[in-house]
């Protein structure tokens, strides 16, 4: 698929129809994350795919965004594996996390695999919850599945603000 494409057309899933995400696909998804860019190449990221009911379950108690998603995968990364920038007022974990996160998605519609980015839960609680080591803090979830009859884009999934309100050039 071009690339183009994979970026315009995915969306945000909002309805899952429970199959299970095929393995291969699963894999080729994965295998997108493990080669995203993170600063000094520390590869602080560590994905945690939850497809077992008892998991499912406490991914249900943490939010109600899973949707009905077969596959939920927690990205987190390590706190103390990270590069800290010049100033010291922040550092790559969040920013890093995000880049995997982001190339999970879209190699998720490049496999014809639906997800949800979702932020809509208490990342101690559920790393509690999964019993995550304490070094590795929760960015997101992203729901995986195949969408439902029905399913779609949000109405405003097309709107777009120009690039010239976006974009400055100095």
């Amino acid at each position: 698929m071009e690339f183009r494409e994979v970026v315009k057309n995915r969306y945000s899933c909002k309805k899952y129809d429970g199959r299970k995400v095929d393995k291969a696909h699963l894999h080729n998804i994965l295998e997108a994350g493990r080669l995203a860019p993170t600063a000094k190449n520390l590869q602080e990221q560590h994905i945690y795919v939850i497809e077992s009911e008892e998991a499912l379950a406490k991914i249900d108690e943490a939010t109600p965004c899973r949707y009905g998603a077969s596959t939920v995968l927690v990205v987190a990364f390590d706190k103390n594996n990270v590069f800290t920038y010049p100033g010291g007022k922040r550092d790559s974990g969040v920013e890093d996390a995000a880049i995997v996160a982001t190339h999970l998605t879209l190699a998720a519609y490049n496999e014809g695999v639906d997800s949800c980015w979702i932020n809509f839960f208490d990342p101690d609680k559920l790393a509690q919850a999964l019993d995550l080591p304490e070094n590795e803090e929760i960015l997101m979830l992203l729901d995986l599945g195949y969408a439902a009859e029905g399913a779609g884009p949000l109405e405003n999934h097309s709107s777009r603000k120009e690039l010239s309100e976006t974009v400055s050039y100095l």
